[in-house]
C-alpha cells in the first residue's frame, strides 16, 4: 500500500502555550484503484453505452441529470444537464422592493440561508452607503459561520451515505438539528430565516440565544473528533477517496472555482482574508488548504472549516458588543410597530417604505463574500428606484459544477457518485 502525507492538519485534542487547539500533520495509506491519479484504462475499440443518472436520483444531490458515456464501467465522458428547478430569482428580484428580495435568496442556498441573506444586504448597504452597527456586524458574523456549519454537516452526512458509512450522517445530522433550534429561537424559522434587512437586521437574538450558542462551541468539537476517528483512517474510505476526482491547481484556476473545491486544490484563497469584510480581518482563524485536489482532500478541508468556523463563534461570542442592530435612519429601517400606531412622522416614515420601498441611488455594486460553497456574488444595479433594474448572483455551486466533466473523466462508475459529492452543490443555487 503506497504511503502519503497531507499537508492539511486536523484539530486534535488538547491546546497549545496559547490556548488554541494543537495541530497535528495526518499520515493515511492507500491509492484510488486507477493508474494515474485513480484512473482506469478505457479498452480500445469497445461498445460505449449511454447512461441517464437523475434527475431524480437521491446521488445527484438535487434535480441534476448526468448524462454518462461509458466503456464497461469506466466513464469515457460525462455531461451535466441543470434546469430543472426553474427557479427565477433574478429575474423575480428585478419586481420586488430591496427587503422583499431578501425571502428569495434564502431559497438559492437552502442549506446556509442565512449566509446568502447576509450577503445580499452587505451588496444593497454598498449600493446606498449604509454603515451598519457594531452589534449588526458581529450578529452577520454569527450567522455566516452557523451557516457554514450546517451546510457542511449536511454535505459530510450525505456524501458518507453516498459512500457507505450511515453513523457519519446521524452524527452530522444532529449537530446540524442543534444549530437549527438556535435559528428557529432567533428568528422563528429553520430554513428560510430570512434574517437581514437592508441597514440591520429582522430581529435582535433572544436572551438564551447566546448561552445556547456558547454551550455549542464548547461541545461541537467532540462530535468532530468522533467523524474523523471513524473516516479520516478508514481503509474504505480513504480507498473511495484518494486519487479520486483529482483536480490540480491550475485547473482549479481555470475552472474559476471558489471555497473549498478550490483550497483543496492547493490555493490559498478565502474572501474572509483576501477581500474582508464584516470586520473579518479581526477574527483569528486559519485557511485550511489541501495538496493534491481529491476528493479526500476536499472532505479534510470542509471537516477542518468547521473548526475553524467554531473557533470564530466563540470569538464572536465574546466580542458581541451592546446596542442598536438596525442603523438609526427612518427612511431605511421601519419604526417600531408600537411608534408607528402612536406617532404620525413614524407613522408617515412606515407607509411610505412599504408602499414605496427603500430607494438606493442610482448606480451598481457587487459583493462577494465566503459562502460554504465559495464565493456568493452578489450584483446590483439601480435607476434610483425601490427596485433593482438588475440582480446578478455568482453562484459557487453552478460553477464548481462546470468541473464535474473533467474530474470524471477515466473514473469507474461507482467514483462518479463520490466525485459529485465532494463538488457540494445545490441546485436552488444551480438553476437560480
Amino acid at each position: 500500500m503506497n504511503k502519503r502525507t497531507v499537508e492539511l492538519e486536523l484539530a486534535t485534542p488538547g491546546l497549545d502555550a496559547q490556548g488554541r487547539p494543537v495541530r497535528v500533520p495526518l499520515t493515511v495509506g492507500g491509492t484510488g484503484g486507477g493508474e494515474v491519479a485513480g484512473q482506469v484504462a478505457v479498452e480500445p475499440g469497445s461498445e460505449h453505452m449511454l447512461l441517464n443518472i437523475g434527475p431524480q436520483h437521491p446521488a445527484t444531490h438535487g434535480v441534476l441529470r448526468l448524462v454518462v458515456e461509458l466503456d464497461g464501467e469506466v466513464v469515457v465522458r460525462c455531461i451535466p444537464h441543470v434546469g430543472y428547478l426553474h427557479s427565477g430569482f433574478e429575474k423575480l428580484g428585478e419586481y420586488r422592493h430591496y427587503n422583499q428580495i431578501i425571502p428569495l435568496t434564502d431559497r438559492t442556498d437552502y442549506l446556509s440561508p442565512m449566509a446568502n441573506n447576509v450577503g445580499f444586504a452587505l451588496a444593497a448597504e454598498r449600493l446606498m452607503g449604509i454603515a451598519i452597527t457594531p452589534r449588526c456586524t458581529v450578529l452577520r458574523v454569527i450567522a455566516c459561520e452557523m451557516s457554514r456549519v450546517i451546510s457542511h454537516m449536511v454535505w459530510l452526512g450525505t456524501t458518507a451515505i453516498d459512500l457507505g458509512a450511515f453513523t457519519p450522517f446521524l452524527w452530522a445530522f444532529q449537530e446540524r438539528e442543534r444549530i437549527y433550534d438556535l435559528q428557529e429561537m432567533w428568528t422563528g424559522a429553520r430554513l428560510t430565516t430570512s434574517v437581514t434587512r437592508v441597514g440591520g437586521m429582522m430581529a435582535d437574538i433572544p436572551d438564551a440565544f447566546v448561552t445556547g450558542l456558547r454551550h455549542f462551541t464548547e461541545t461541537f468539537p467532540k462530535t468532530l473528533h468522533e467523524i474523523d476517528g471513524v473516516l479520516t483512517r478508514n481503509a474504505v474510505w480513504v480507498g473511495r477517496t484518494q486519487n479520486v476526482g483529482v483536480l490540480r491547481r491550475e485547473e482549479a484556476i481555470n475552472h474559476s472555482l471558489s471555497g473549498p473545491m478550490l483550497r483543496a486544490s492547493g490555493v490559498a484563497y478565502d474572501l474572509r482574508r483576501d477581500k474582508p469584510y464584516l470586520d473579518y480581518e479581526t477574527y483569528d482563524f486559519d485557511v485550511p488548504v489541501g495538496e493534491h485536489g481529491d476528493v479526500y482532500d476536499r472532505y479534510l478541508v470542509r471537516l477542518e472549516e468547521c473548526h475553524q468556523s467554531n473557533r470564530i463563534l466563540q470569538q464572536a461570542l465574546a466580542r458581541l458588543p451592546d446596542g442598536p442592530v438596525n442603523v438609526d435612519d427612518p427612511r431605511v429601517i421601519l419604526p417600531s410597530k408600537s411608534r408607528a400606531m402612536s406617532d404620525m412622522e413614524a407613522m408617515i416614515y412606515h407607509f411610505k417604505q412599504v408602499m414605496e420601498g427603500v430607494k438606493a441611488p442610482v448606480g451598481e455594486a457587487y459583493v462577494g463574500i465566503e459562502n460554504p460553497k465559495g464565493e456568493l456574488g452578489t450584483y446590483l444595479v439601480s435607476d434610483g428606484s425601490a427596485k433593482p433594474v438588475r440582480w446578478r448572483i455568482r453562484p459557487p455551486s453552478f460553477i464548481n459544477l462546470s468541473s464535474l466533466p473533467k474530474m470524471a473523466e477515466g473514473h469507474l462508475l461507482s467514483d462518479l457518485i463520490a466525485i459529485n459529492a465532494s463538488v457540494d452543490i445545490v441546485m436552488g443555487e444551480v438553476d437560480r
